[in-house]
């Protein structure tokens, strides 16, 4: 090969990259929650760099800052909060000292992913301490509901379109096939769950008001009597007492909570103690959104399969 083709080639190289190597900066973006992540990642693609301050096994609400996400959130384009106050413990303070000020709130490089879903029990009267842990503008696991995902799918594929001009079209792609797929899914997971409408259960949190309403399932009483509050013996009496009438079947707990009053609960009662994980991360097999569903949705069907 000649000098002359020896240096084209080398130009050509350094202008396309190296191979597998997008010919772009990906832009960073940091998620409070990894649901949020894994939506960004179907939507963002090769385009995009994801980071989630809280892994899918931790509790949201109560998250232990670490001087890593300062440096994360200073470099990032933007960042996607699920809001309703969800992150107001954690979240402020870190903002403050990250400096970045293209992520802040009302800025151009913050996402609030609950605009435009379904919020369930918003409070309809004044909210205080006397209420336990109750967010005033509403339930915020909100994307335990498939079709909040795709519309918070939605709402990341436009903003990472304002913020990537020249990514659009792939934003779009890759929208509508995370779309479809979602179609499919909700169709094998209404499937599934159709059995078990009106179904009772207890659960320890209120974390479950959006699945429950979307598969038809009757939430009839929580171990917690407010949220954030332990329950009191009083309580947990009143809790046998109701699942014995009604021969409740399940008591679903999130991963981040002791079992020991579930558990007695169970012993007492005769009904199962299920582990439900409100977050993609809380065990290893659920890699990404889609995985979240399938995994409770078939532990969900096989539990109660079992009490049959």
């Amino acid at each position: 090969m000649k000098p002359t083709k020896l240096a084209l080639a080398a130009l050509a190289l350094a202008l396309v990259g190296y191979p597998g190597t997008p010919a772009f900066a990906r832009l960073k973006v940091v998620t409070t929650l990894q649901d949020l992540a894994s939506l960004a990642d179907a939507v963002g693609g090769d385009r995009i760099e994801t980071f989630a301050l809280v892994k899918g096994y931790q509790d949201p609400h109560f998250v232990d800052a670490k001087p890593s996400f300062i440096l994360k959130l200073s470099h990032a384009d933007l960042l996607i909060a699920a809001g309703l106050e969800l992150e107001i413990g954690y979240l402020p303070p870190l903002l403050d000292q990250s400096r970045n000020a293209k992520i802040h709130l009302g800025s151009p490089g913050y996402l609030d992913a609950s605009t435009g879903c379904e919020i369930l029990n918003r409070p309809t009267q004044q909210v205080t301490r006397a209420f336990g842990d109750v967010h005033p503008y509403g339930n915020p696991h909100f994307w335990t509901d498939p079709e909040n995902g795709r519309i918070i799918a939605r709402s990341i594929a436009a903003k990472l379109g304002e913020l990537d001009p020249s990514g659009r079209e792939a934003y779009a792609a890759n929208l509508a096939a995370f779309e479809g797929k979602l179609t499919e899914k909700e169709k094998e997971w209404a499937a599934k769950m159709a059995p078990y409408a009106g179904a009772k259960i207890v659960t320890f949190h209120d974390s479950w008001p959006n699945i429950a309403r979307r598969y038809g399932l009757d939430i009839v009483g929580h171990i917690e009597p407010k949220p954030g509050i332990p329950p009191s013996p009083t309580h947990t009496l009143e809790i046998i007492n109701l699942i014995m009438t009604d021969k409740i079947p399940l008591i679903l707990v999130e991963p981040y909570f002791d079992l020991k009053t579930p558990k007695f609960i169970a012993e007492k009662t005769g009904a199962t103690v299920l582990s439900f994980y409100p977050s993609v991360g809380g065990v290893p097999e659920i890699k990404d959104y889609f995985a979240l569903f399938d995994f409770d949705i078939d532990a969900f069907v096989t539990a109660m399969k079992g009490k049959s």
